[in-house]
């Protein structure tokens, strides 16, 4: 039998809460039942320890599972969850935490997002409020949000004088973000990916990336990831291989040049679907 591969060392980011993040995560979308716990127990095994979960994802039970069967610690750990539109309102985020804690058998969440801000519903402040209050009772650690706009984002801060530690959103080279990008640094917002290797597409399959992967004798999703880390975004890629996650984890041995980011932020093509957060609105 051949020795264990070395765990792989991930580096963090300073949240604008002081609070530490690993620079990529594992998400957890579609993980479920036993084939999910072993998932994601293999991926705390080769060195994530960002998991990303949500309530919409209906798989809290077995990431909590899976935490307990890892063995690591918890506090080694950074635990997300996501609070869905049919939730919104300062009570029901009070509410939905507490049963999410509850499935994940965690006393405190290091990350928690409001997950779609609904505007045609007009609560998302509410629940920021009620974010805000779990942070105080330390039920939550860190705050954010995910697929807010920038004026979204604005009215948080003019309403309620906290600023979200995260803003999770749909970025990879066909949808850059670059506006939004900026944004987040100027109001000190950390950005994570979500589909950062954009789901069932042709991305690793174009040309630029592939003669770059070659360049650096790596494969090109690590050249993805690795493009996310130098834009200053935290991915979040998704995948129940083993041997596929150590892939997508070890892409802190090698840099991109200036030139070679910008030739992948110059595939931007635009949104995997038409998912405007003005408009797509998900319970």
């Amino acid at each position: 039998m051949s020795d264990p591969l070395p765990e792989l060392q991930v580096p963090d980011f300073l949240l604008n809460d002081g609070a530490a993040i690993p620079a990529i995560g594992l998400g957890t979308y579609n993980l479920r039942g036993d084939e999910g716990v072993e998932a994601i127990v293999a991926g705390i095994a080769n060195g994530y320890r960002l998991l990303d979960t949500a309530v919409n994802y209906e798989n809290e039970v077995e990431v909590g599972q899976a935490i307990t069967a890892s063995g690591v610690d918890r506090d080694e750990l950074f635990v997300t969850s996501k609070i869905p539109g049919r939730h919104h309102g300062f009570d029901e985020a009070i509410a939905s935490t507490e049963e999410s804690l509850s499935r994940l058998e965690l006393a405190y969440l290091d990350l928690h997002l409001i997950h779609w801000p609904n505007p045609s519903v007009d609560k998302y402040v509410d629940t920021w409020r009620g974010l805000i209050e779990l942070r105080e009772r330390g039920l939550v650690r860190s705050i954010g949000v995910s697929n807010f706009t920038e004026p979204m984002l604005e009215r948080l801060v003019e309403e309620t004088g906290v600023t979200p530690a995260v803003n999770q959103v749909e970025l990879h080279p066909y949808f850059p973000q670059p506006e939004l990008l900026t944004f987040h640094r100027a109001m000190g917002i950390r950005t994570e990916s979500w589909s950062p290797l954009r789901r069932a597409g042709s991305l690793l399959s174009e040309p630029a990336i592939i003669e770059i992967a070659r360049d650096h004798e790596v494969v090109p999703a690590e050249v993805v990831l690795r493009w996310h880390h130098e834009i200053g975004s935290i991915p979040i890629p998704k995948s129940a291989d083993p041997a596929r996650q150590l892939l997508n984890l070890d892409i802190f041995d090698f840099s991109l040049t200036p030139a070679e980011v910008e030739a992948i932020s110059g595939l931007a093509r635009g949104r995997m679907k038409d998912r405007d957060p003005n408009t797509h609105e998900e319970m």
